[in-house]
């Protein structure tokens, strides 16, 4: 989409930030992207984004919009609110939620089945009309997980998080009977030593501060613990490795417990993941407060039944 147009300001102003103003349907650093990839000229002259224009100055402009390279496909989403600007779904375990690098995972992803259901009614980032997931977790754990639909709730929500303007609570069953109804974990994790693709709280590389409350809601079996936690950082695997630290792992943990007692778990409840669960998150909205919950999946509402 290629612009031709004279500008009508009272005072000079940078050229990223009149922009992003006038074509509001397109994110800031879409802006600065296609001003430093020369697709965007003042006067005739290419310009950088940093550079100030004023009256009467003639701005040429294309958008560039190409497809995404991603296939979409037709799966069944659990939603839980939608509206023109955001999408919030409950994600099953045993999905990843974007394609990852090599043959396999390519497709029957989280976004693959976002490119479906929302068409090109998605924000454009590096030129592509792709869905904007706010938030990340583990591919086995269950959550409620934010897709931003348009460039301003992509660029809202991304201030919101990097603000850690917004509340995460978890279910979690762990092993073990905790006695202290509600507790706290503080200490700093994150890259193992011995192994990069885990944390640890036990000497980590680079060691990040973690704050995770925990609050006792009942047992099962007189042997395992089903628990809220509340994160206050979101550090990788933090409730995990956390959990794990106090000798009270998750449950059908393969990355931080040991496979005896994993086993145990998948013979008596038929679990094949970590029950780990990502139910509510609590931020503002619309100039309001909203809750978004997001309902256990059941494989491990089977298991609470029993309390």
């Amino acid at each position: 989409m290629k612009y031709i147009f004279c500008v009508y300001i009272n005072e000079s102003k940078r050229v990223d930030m009149y922009l992003s103003a006038l074509f509001e349907n397109f994110s800031r650093s879409y802006i600065q992207s296609i001003i430093d990839n020369k697709h965007v000229g003042v006067n005739s002259k290419i310009i950088s984004k940093n550079i100030k224009i004023k009256n009467k100055d003639e701005i040429n402009i294309n958008l560039v919009i190409e497809s995404s390279e991603l296939k979409a496909e037709k799966i069944d989403l659990d939603i839980i609110y939608e509206d023109d600007d955001i999408l919030v779904i409950n994600k099953d375990a045993n999905i990843n939620v974007h394609p990852v690098p090599g043959f396999l995972w390519q497709t029957w992803t989280l976004v693959n089945a976002i490119l479906y259901y929302c068409k090109s009614n998605l924000p454009c980032i590096k030129w592509v009309y792709r869905p904007w997931i706010v938030h990340r977790l583990d591919k086995n754990t269950s959550w409620a997980i934010m897709i931003a639909k348009t460039d301003s709730m992509m660029d809202h929500l991304a201030d919101i998080i990097k603000n850690r303007h917004i509340k995460k609570y978890y279910l979690a069953i762990a092993y073990g009977k905790i006695q202290n109804k509600n507790f706290k974990i503080e200490s700093y994790i994150w890259r193992d030593p011995n192994d990069r693709k885990k944390m640890t709280a036990k000497n980590p590389i680079n060691p990040k501060l973690a704050l995770s409350y925990g609050e006792v809601l009942g047992y099962i079996d007189d042997k395992y613990t089903y628990l809220k936690i509340e994160i206050k950082t979101w550090r990788t695997h933090q409730i995990r490795v956390h959990l794990a630290s106090i000798w009270y792992p998750i449950i059908w943990d393969i990355v931080y417990w040991n496979t005896k007692a994993n086993k145990e778990v998948l013979n008596k409840y038929w679990l094949k993941r970590h029950a780990l669960h990502a139910s509510e998150l609590i931020l503002n909205l619309y100039w309001k407060t909203m809750t978004f919950k997001a309902e256990l999946k059941d494989d491990i509402k089977k298991i609470i039944k029993q309390i």
